[in-house]
C-alpha cells in the first residue's frame, strides 16, 4: 500500500464515495462531486483519483451488474475501505485539533 496522506480532491473523492454508499460508481462520483462542491468535476480527474486510492488501498471496488442502460456494460462500484476510513479519521482529527489552536481573535478574522 502506497501512502496514506489524502489531498483535498482525494478526501472529497473518498467522501462522496461514503455518500453515495452502493451506488458510487465514477459518473455518479462525477455528478455528486459537482452538486456538492459547486465545481465542475471532470471524469478523468474522477477516474484518476479513484484509482489512485484504490491503489493506496483506501478505496475497494467490485463490478455491477449488468445494465441494458449501459447496453449490457457493468459499472465499477466504490467503496471505502477500513484503511480509507481510517484516512478520513486520521485528516478530520487533525484539521480540528490545528483549528482549535487557532486564538479566538484570529478566528474573528477569518469570518
Amino acid at each position: 500500500m502506497k501512502g496514506t496522506n489524502l489531498g483535498e480532491f482525494e478526501e472529497l473523492v473518498l467522501l462522496t464515495v461514503g455518500i453515495l454508499y452502493d451506488n458510487a460508481y465514477s459518473v455518479a462520483i462525477q455528478h455528486e462531486l459537482n452538486r456538492q462542491t459547486d465545481r465542475k468535476v471532470s471524469i478523468s480527474s474522477v477516474h484518476a483519483a479513484v484509482y489512485r486510492l484504490e491503489e493506496k488501498g483506501l478505496l475497494d471496488s467490485r463490478m455491477g451488474e449488468m445494465s441494458s442502460e449501459r447496453g449490457g456494460k457493468r459499472k465499477r462500484i466504490f467503496t471505502i475501505s477500513q484503511s480509507g476510513k481510517e484516512a478520513l479519521e486520521k485528516a478530520n482529527e487533525l484539521r480540528n485539533r490545528m483549528r482549535a489552536q487557532i486564538p479566538n481573535i484570529a478566528l474573528d478574522h477569518l469570518g
